[in-house]
């Protein structure tokens, strides 16, 4: 049975991949020959490379891969409590995704409050949690940042809902397209290359290389950009990772931008089959630092299933590793709010 929803999966994939039709080309150093590529890392992987992966995901079996019923504390919240963020605040709803508090802007990054993701029936992960906030229930948002196309990071369904509250949606090359076909209106959307910067008013944004790939199906990989984002207001400098492995752009990315008061990275999902698109605890830690961030707060994590490891693994791996280096690292319950700019204690709420 599993071997025919594995088959099943594999065609609706290469279904979605044939049916898409953007052969655009692009003014970006970083398209050639009618892909965006990393200046690092080749990302071009056979088809059986993908079979081997998608086999090994839906056999292997770990302990505690998803956490029992109400494993993951959620701390509701009301339009009330966001409307009464402090500036300079951040809560975290789920997954990549945050609700940022910075010079009376409302900027979110990564919508996904679905309650699972994909259209796969056996690639369908169930969020392990149910999010703080409903979409329905969040006030107008002045910005979104959506760092590139993937399933756990442009979340239909979530923009669906959000679209006709949202000022502006900022994202990277060729993603566009894909938004306006969602009903988003065309005025509302920013595409940025790496390096590129925008400003609304005191709030700078701007989309910085990131080591990954982009794609919802077999063949439309790499044709739109991926990216993570420099966040500037009148007084903080945030760092947002969106999905990267590790790579010297770190250092070249804080020469330019640094220092962070807080760094949001990645840091979940992760496997060494696949640590040059998604970092493991150590090169998230090592990131941190070449980024020059004073407080770290890991991201990608305890929502979803998308590896082999406990769920609870890269909360403790990469705590206990920051604790080794003198480093702040933050783990906030989903859902409470926090200061950007100095260090909150949180606990191991993990092993509680």
């Amino acid at each position: 049975m599993k071997k025919i929803l594995v088959l099943i999966t594999l065609i609706g994939v290469v279904m979605i991949g044939c049916s898409y039709k953007n052969e655009k080309k692009y003014n970006s150093d970083y398209f050639q020959d009618g892909k965006f590529k990393n200046p690092e890392a080749n990302m071009d992987s056979s088809f059986s490379g993908f079979l081997s992966n998608v086999w090994k995901f839906v056999s292997e079996k770990v302990d505690d891969q998803v956490p029992s019923e109400n494993e993951i504390p959620i701390k509701k919240l009301t339009k009330d409590d966001i409307a009464s963020m402090p500036n300079n605040s951040v809560t975290r709803l789920g997954h990549s995704t945050l609700l940022l508090k910075i010079d009376d802007k409302l900027i979110l990054t990564d919508p996904v409050l679905s309650a699972q993701i994909t259209p796969f029936p056996i690639f369908a992960p169930k969020s392990f949690h149910k999010y703080p906030i409903d979409t329905d229930d969040l006030p107008f948002i002045d910005a979104v940042i959506i760092s590139h196309n993937h399933y756990d990071h442009l979340d239909e369904p979530t923009l669906l809902k959000l679209k006709d509250k949202v000022g502006t949606f900022y994202t990277t090359i060729g993603i566009k397209e894909h938004l306006i076909s969602l009903g988003i209106d065309t005025m509302k959307i920013y595409e940025l290359d790496w390096y590129q910067s925008i400003t609304n008013k005191t709030i700078k944004l701007t989309a910085t290389p990131a080591q990954h790939f982009s794609g919802r199906g077999l063949f439309d990989k790499n044709k739109t950009l991926w990216s993570s984002w420099v966040i500037k207001g009148s007084n903080i400098n945030l760092y947002f990772s969106g999905d990267t492995g590790y790579f010297s752009g770190f250092k070249e990315i804080s020469k330019r931008y640094g220092p962070f008061d807080m760094t949001f990275l990645e840091a979940g999902a992760y496997n060494k089959s696949w640590k040059e698109i998604h970092m493991m605890p150590s090169q998230t830690i090592q990131a941190h630092i070449d980024l020059n961030g004073k407080l770290l707060f890991p991201i990608h994590n305890s929502t979803f299933k998308l590896s082999m490891h406990p769920w609870y693994e890269p909360l403790e791996k990469v705590t206990t590793l920051a604790q080794e280096k003198g480093l702040n690292v933050i783990h906030p319950i989903m859902g409470e709010i926090i200061p950007l700019d100095r260090f909150y204690p949180t606990s191991r709420w993990w092993k509680e």
